[in-house]
């Protein structure tokens, strides 16, 4: 099977954007391909954060992950900075990486804009990236509409790295899924922890339905009686994911033709949201009782990983005449 990567980060606890964005997709890749997942710890730290919460942190991603259904018997999950080989690459593939092509990074302007001082990771965050894909020689990445740039990019410092030292790597390609890009309850930005736009895996349903009785729907719905256009509702989109097709037609056809209130096809959404959501949650709360669990799932994950990485590296020093000595060059 082809080898397929992907990483997710710790950025709090996951939320249905991250579900239906990616881990769901990785549930469904797992039966297809040699998947390798990761908490992309190392990409968390590009953001102010207490360090007493990066721990926990990290073990709740990877309990979501689980709960959600990657299965550590057909893919192998871990933690990025258990395999210190992704530094080392992403360090070598800083002198094939330009930073005119940094720089035109949308989301690295997108921050550089929303903040007075913005650290070197956050413009060399990309090179990272590819480090973490082209480590294991992934071939299939899964990603959203905004980091199809950024696996260009992975794409343009393979071609670099190669014509410059050799044929090693790849050039990974995108697999993208049916969730391209979920939107917040604000139905204005992605969906974020930050922006306080999302619905977290494991919210009870009463607060669910508190976060989705606000939620922003499409704004020529002033009134009851006027009709919508149910492509421009984000709950209308939602519903795509979570509800049976009977149902997302008969919400459009509603919308359409103002035969229901959105409260109402909020409250339908709200059903079929939770009927996905409760097993999942089950699954986590087992997790977290018995978290030794985790932990062991995570420790062979990163022993795997940490044997691919290395022989990967040994190729890369060859190629490059770089050696290991032992403190002596002959």
């Amino acid at each position: 099977m082809k080898r397929l990567f992907s990483g997710v980060q710790p950025s709090g606890e996951l939320h249905i954007g991250n579900y239906l964005g990616a881990i769901r997709n990785w549930v469904t890749l797992q039966e297809s391909f040699e998947c390798i997942f990761c908490v992309v710890d190392y990409h968390a730290i590009t953001q102010p954060y207490a360090v007493e919460d990066m721990a926990p942190r990290i073990m709740d991603a990877a309990t979501w992950i689980l709960a959600c259904g990657v299965d550590p018997e057909k893919a192998t999950l871990f933690v990025q900075s258990d395999v210190p080989e992704h530094t080392e690459l992403a360090w070598i593939l800083n002198s094939v990486a330009t930073m005119g092509d940094l720089n035109r990074m949308t989301q690295f302007k997108e921050k550089a804009e929303q903040q007075a001082s913005v650290n070197a990771g956050i413009f060399t965050y990309p090179v990272l990236q590819t480090a973490d894909i082209v480590l294991y020689k992934a071939e299939r990445v899964p990603v959203g509409e905004d980091q199809l740039q950024h696996l260009e990019l992975a794409r343009e410092i393979v071609r670099s790295f190669n014509a410059r030292f050799g044929p090693i790597f790849p050039e990974p390609q995108a697999h993208t899924g049916t969730a391209r890009r979920i939107m917040g309850l604000d139905n204005q930005f992605k969906m974020s922890k930050s922006r306080g736009n999302t619905i977290a895996l494991g919210e009870a349903s009463e607060a669910v339905m508190a976060k989705l009785a606000p939620a922003v729907t499409d704004v020529n719905r002033k009134r009851l009686k006027d009709p919508g256009d149910p492509e421009k509702c984000n709950v209308y989109t939602l519903h795509t994911h979570f509800s049976p097709e009977p149902v997302v037609e008969d919400v459009a056809a509603q919308c359409r033709a103002a035969g229901r209130g959105c409260l109402d096809c909020k409250k339908i959404l709200h059903r079929h949201l939770m009927d996905d959501l409760a097993p999942i949650q089950a699954r986590a709360a087992e997790l977290k009782a018995h978290p030794e669990r985790v932990r062991d799932i995570l420790a062979a994950g990163a022993e795997h990983c940490r044997k691919v990485a290395q022989e990967t590296l040994r190729e890369v020093r060859e190629k490059m005449g770089l050696c290991r000595t032992g403190g002596r060059i002959s």
